[in-house]
This record gives structure tokens, C-alpha cells and sequence, in this order.
């Protein structure tokens, strides 16, 4: 990171000239917070910004949110946008896990009425929604995977797993355009065939919170969120091994030499393909479809959380508020230097937040700027936001999308005992169903920056706007 100096803007926003490097097609433009950018001192993150600035057809600025952290090609926390004429698309500005999402659902129970029976829900969702590294479920069939594959959610309403509501709560009501299931390998499928409804390991989750604070009761009731205490859970997954699959598949192509790739002059992780080429139009639909596996698999899972509460709770009303992407690359509209163009927006653990003003009429939550899902650490708190007026123009409308790790998965091996962990988490109410210690460790809320601070340099910013406050209660880990 020598040589690459954060210039502070605002109290919220810092910039990285495009002097750099005589490379650099924008400036860097970093959303942050004095106290979180110290985080980025020994961090290679600050590199990856300046090195997505190289990138043919990047417009306005290389950007990244308050969560930023190293990754493979862009940083975790990168938003760039490229003309979807003479830009490219890159899988490194993806990742590995497309679709990596969460889906919030909401309830009308309160948390007196859960309380007695936390502990038997918690071990019960452990038991029905598989978790943990190389997770399965029951196996789907080939020609079900195909159907997932070009149809995302279309295949859960046929198959009673999922409602007209749920569709219409969902990014892109659950189905991306132009998925091309026969641009995936059988590699690809086969990983995918039992991992429908799984949460798998690492940073995905399946928490049971209750509303701490309401910010907006207006917006908040609008999203079904009425009163503290109220119960609601959270899912954090994405594609599996399906989507793994198909990054590690395009990479590989791509760093071969096939036609149509476009080079990085710096990181090879950086390979790209011009949007419009036969190559990058595969890519596309390939990455749209990982994109319709997982919005499947966090809606199976939705329904299998639905199933568990039933159980004790045959009357409640169980509903997903809204299931969003964060690793995705998406055509939109934005406003450039005073006009319109078409551009490939690519969000790399980071949301879409879009206000009222952004969104058509007929989508969910146009009233107000669809909800945005910020999970923060398994101790402390998730965020629901919206998007706020004006941050079309100044991130392409976008946020963060978690607390982002200050401590690589080594070193919070090397720091936390899983038993202190478990122990903490207990004190503060907090009942925990892992897979393994390591994971326990691994995930450690020490592990992460304070989710409070980075909610505040969003909003700070202009990107968004708080709505609620919740805390976990019940946690499953893989």
C-alpha cells in the first residue's frame, strides 16, 4: 500500500487522486469514517481500489464502502460501474460466492412469546436448514437444477416453497434476465444438486433478532416493522458451490488467453471480458443464473424457517420482508456527469440502495426505496436501512453490506477461544448452535469493526438512511 494516501473530503468521504498511478482511468473514492480508517493502514485493500481504476470503460470513481477489506481482485466492499458499451465485465469484481444475500423475514411474534422456547427453535432450525463446510440436503434432480438455474423462484412457486409475496419481496423478483443454465459447466450443476437449502460456512448465518430501536416508524411500519421486541430472522447465504464453480470456471478461461478477455496490467485477478463479446455475454448469463440458485436457496430455507415456527407457533404470521443480493454485477441506468447512461454496475460485498425516487412504480417498497440488509457480527447487531435520495449520484446507489472483518480468519484463530466465545455470547443472552470451534473463533464478534460506526459512515455519507436496530437471539453457524 505505499504511496497510496487517503485524502479526507468530508467527515465521511475520502479520495485517492488519480495521480497514483498514470494507469488509473478515476480517482479511488473511499466511504469511511476517521475511526474506521485505521483499519486500512496494513490492509491491501486500498491497492485493489486504485488497481479497479485500470479497468476499461470505469466511470466516475473506483469506489468502496465502510466495510472494505481484501478479496480476490476488487476489494469486499468494491462498487465500480463501466459503460455497458466500452466496458468490461470482470468476475473478480463478483467473487466467488454470486448472490452471496440476505433474506429478512418478519414476524408477529414478540420476544416474551419466544423466549421460553429459544433454545428447542434454535436446535430445531439447526436440524432443518443444513450448515456448515460441504452442507447438503436433499438432492434435487437435474432437470430441477436447470429450471433453478434459468427460473430462480418461479421453481419454488411451483413447488409450494414459496409465495406470490415472497416473489415480489425479492431483488429482482427472484429471476434475473438473460440466466443461461447451458453457460454452466456439469461441474457447476453437480455441486449445486444438493446444496439447495443449505447455509454452508464461514460468515453465513441464520439468526433469530428482535427489534432493539426503531429510527423512522413511519418507513419502519411501511416494511412491517412495528414495535420493538418484535421477532425477526435473518439469512446469510448465496450460491454454494454452484457459484464457486462457476468464478472458479471463468477465471480459469479467461487467465487461459480465450478470445475476447481483456488483460489487467496489474492483477491477474482483474482478467475481464468486454461486456458485449461473446465471452463476457456468457459470463453474464452464467453469473445470472449462480444469481437465480441463490435467491432459491435462501427462499428454501425460508421455507424450511417457516416450517420450524409453524411447529410452535401454528398462528403466527411469518413473512419475508425482502431478500437482496450482495455479490452481483447488474445493467442499470445512473446518472453520469448530468446524464443518463446505461451502465454494468458491479457491487462486491456491497448492496443496491436504491430510494423511492430510483425505483418503478410497481416494484416492492417503491414508496419509500426498497429495504437494505446490513448483518453485522453474531454479538452485536444487523441494520435495516434505505437507500436516500441523492446517492444515485454519488456511489450509483449503493451501501455496505455487513460490518466488515478487521481480522483475517488466521488471526482470529490465534486470538479467540471458542469457549470464551461461546460464553460471552451467552452473558449477553445470545444462544449459539455451531458446526464446529473453529468456526466459533473464526467468527468471533472481536473479528469485526464496530457494525454501529460503519451504519454511521453510510449514512453520513448520504447513502442511506437508518430505519431499525436488531439484535440476535438465537444463532445457527456452519
Amino acid at each position: 500500500m505505499a504511496g497510496i494516501e487517503l485524502e479526507r473530503i468530508t467527515d465521511y468521504t475520502y479520495g485517492i487522486r488519480q495521480t497514483t498511478d498514470v494507469r488509473m482511468k478515476v480517482p479511488g473514492l473511499v466511504f469511511s469514517s476517521p475511526a474506521l480508517v485505521k483499519y486500512l493502514k496494513n490492509d491491501q485493500s486500498l491497492q485493489q481500489v486504485v488497481n479497479v481504476s485500470m479497468l476499461p470503460g470505469i466511470v466516475g470513481a473506483s469506489m468502496a464502502m465502510p466495510d472494505i477489506h481484501w478479496g480476490y481482485g476488487f476489494p469486499i466492499g468494491g462498487v465500480a460501474a463501466f459503460d455497458a458499451e466500452d466496458g468490461v465485465i470482470s468476475p473478480g469484481g463478483v467473487g466467488y460466492d454470486i448472490n452471496c444475500g440476505v433474506s429478512l423475514i418478519r414476524t408477529d411474534l414478540h420476544y416474551d412469546q419466544l423466549k421460553p422456547k429459544l433454545r428447542q427453535i434454535t436446535d430445531n432450525l439447526f436440524k432443518n436448514v443444513p450448515s456448515g463446510m460441504g452442507s447438503t440436503s436433499s438432492k434435487v434432480r437435474q432437470s430441477d437444477i436447470d429450471d433453478i438455474l434459468k427460473n430462480g423462484l418461479s421453481w419454488c412457486t411451483e413447488n409450494n416453497m414459496a409465495t406470490k409475496s415472497d416473489v415480489m419481496n425479492t431483488e429482482e423478483n427472484g429471476s434475473m434476465k438473460y440466466a443461461m443454465s447451458d453457460a454452466i459447466s456439469a461441474e457447476a450443476k453437480k455441486r449445486g444438486l444438493k446444496q439447495i437449502g443449505t447455509l454452508g460456512a464461514g460468515n453465513h448465518f441464520l439468526e433469530i433478532q428482535i427489534v432493539d430501536r426503531i429510527y423512522d416508524e413511519k418507513v419502519a411500519g411501511y416494511f412491517g416493522i412495528k414495535r420493538t421486541g418484535q421477532v425477526t430472522i435473518m439469512i446469510h447465504t448465496g450460491s454454494r458451490g454452484l457459484g464457486h464453480q462457476v468464478a472458479t470456471d471463468f477465471i480459469r478461461n479467461m487467465n487461459s488467453g480465450e478470445h475476447d478477455v481483456v488483460m489487467h496490467p496489474v492483477d491477474r485477478q482483474l482478467v475481464s471480458a468486454k461486456i458485449n463479446s461473446k465471452l463476457g455475454e456468457k459470463y453474464t448469463g452464467a453469473m445470472n443464473a449462480a444469481a437465480n440458485f441463490g435467491f432459491v436457496n435462501r427462499q428454501v430455507i425460508v421455507h424450511n424457517v417457516r416450517k420450524t415456527f409453524s411447529a410452535d407457533f401454528p398462528d403466527s404470521e411469518i413473512e419475508l420482508m425482502y431478500s437482496l443480493a450482495h455479490n452481483i454485477a447488474k445493467r442499470e441506468k445512473h446518472r453520469v456527469d448530468g446524464e443518463y447512461r446505461d451502465l454494468v454496475v458491479h457491487r462486491k460485498g456491497a448492496t443496491r440502495a436504491f430510494s423511492s425516487v430510483d425505483m418503478t412504480g410497481d416494484a416492492a417498497y417503491s414508496k419509500y426505496g426498497h429495504p437494505v440488509l446490513i448483518p453485522g457480527d453474531m454479538g452485536t447487531a444487523s441494520y435495516i436501512l434505505v437507500g436516500k435520495e441523492g446517492n444515485d449520484s454519488i456511489s450509483f446507489g449503493s451501501s455496505c453490506h455487513g460490518a466488515g472483518r478487521k481480522l483475517s480468519r488466521k488471526k482470529s484463530m490465534e486470538t479467540f477461544n471458542s469457549s470464551e466465545v461461546i460464553a460471552g455470547l451467552a452473558h449477553k443472552g445470545i444462544y449459539l448452535r455451531a458446526q464446529n470451534r473453529q468456526v466459533v473463533s473464526e467468527e468471533a464478534p472481536g473479528s469485526y469493526k464496530d457494525i454501529d460506526e460503519v451504519i454511521d459512515a453510510v449514512t453520513g455519507a448520504g447513502l442511506t438512511m437508518p430505519i431499525a436496530r436488531l439484535v440476535p437471539v438465537g444463532v445457527v453457524k456452519g
